[in-house]
C-alpha cells in the first residue's frame, strides 16, 4: 500500500498542452501524463493519504462516488515507474 505518496526527486516535470511530460534522468525514460494523471500527481504532496486523494479527485471531477480503486491503480503505476515514492508520516 502506498502511504503519503510524494514526487520522486529523480524526475523533471514539464507542463505541456495536454498534460505533463516527465523525464527520468537515471533511466533515460520519458512519460506522458494526461490531465487526469496530472491531477493525481499534483495531489502527491506527501501530506495526502490514498483515501484523501480519492476524495479530492472525486470532488474535482464531480464524480457520484469515489473511485478509490482506479486512483490506487494509477498511483501504483506511478510508483512502479518511480515517478512517485512512498513517504511515511512523521
Amino acid at each position: 500500500m502506498i502511504s503519503y505518496p510524494v514526487l520522486s526527486g529523480k524526475i523533471d516535470v514539464n507542463q505541456v498542452e495536454d498534460g505533463y511530460v516527465i523525464y527520468q534522468h537515471d533511466k533515460d525514460r520519458v512519460h506522458y501524463l494526461n490531465h487526469t494523471a496530472v491531477v493525481l500527481l499534483e495531489l502527491c504532496t506527501g501530506k495526502n493519504e490514498i483515501d484523501t486523494i480519492a476524495k479530492i479527485f472525486q470532488e474535482i471531477f464531480s464524480l457520484p462516488e469515489t473511485s478509490e480503486q482506479e486512483v490506487t491503480d494509477c498511483l501504483q503505476s506511478l510508483l512502479d515507474e518511480e515517478i512517485i515514492v512512498k513517504k511515511h508520516p512523521r
